[in-house]
């Protein structure tokens, strides 16, 4: 048996997206709208298939592509956090923590089940998005670890590794 592991890595220029989001921090800190210029990348870690490859990088990116396209332009809501609220209808969404409150066009939000906008959170909510993905088209490969990374501003990298199978 080898002692070789392999992995396959995909991060590209289009898998950036344009989105705002304000977190929380030390219980009653609560930061202002802002936005960032968010990138991805992932990384698979598993055995060479029949193909001799980990998986397949045109499904990876393709897959990634389009979750990062749902978070594009659009406003980052938490909606698991104990302090902010979060209501939707089909109009409008309205958020409140303590005496704040704003009011967005609902087709501009995501709404996360998340307790806090954090990158860290977001990596991992992309990649339970991804998995579903990645264990069906992974076939009969054994895929054994994935790792999200998400920048939220140049050299600030929040990873997650979600370990599969």
């Amino acid at each position: 048996m080898s002692n070789e592991t392999w992995r396959v890595r995909v991060t590209k220029d289009h898998l950036v997206f344009s989105a705002a989001h304000f977190i929380t921090f030390n219980g009653t800190i609560c930061e202002r709208l802002h936005g960032h210029n968010w990138r991805v990348a992932v990384e698979l870690t598993g055995p060479l298939d029949e193909n001799s490859y980990v998986f397949d990088f045109i499904a990876l990116r393709d897959t990634l592509q389009a979750i990062v396209l749902e978070l594009d332009h659009r406003v980052l809501l938490p909606t698991e956090h104990p302090a902010i609220r979060v209501t939707a209808s089909d109009r409008e969404v309205e958020a409140t923590f303590e005496e704040r409150r704003w009011i967005f066009p609902r087709e501009d939000c995501v709404l996360l089940p998340v307790a806090n906008t954090t990158a860290e959170l977001v990596a991992r909510w992309i990649g339970q998005r991804l998995q579903p993905t990645v264990e069906q088209q992974a076939g009969g490969t054994d895929i054994s670890l994935m790792q999200i990374e998400v920048e939220e501003n140049f050299g600030q990298w929040a990873i997650c590794q979600i370990p599969l199978k």
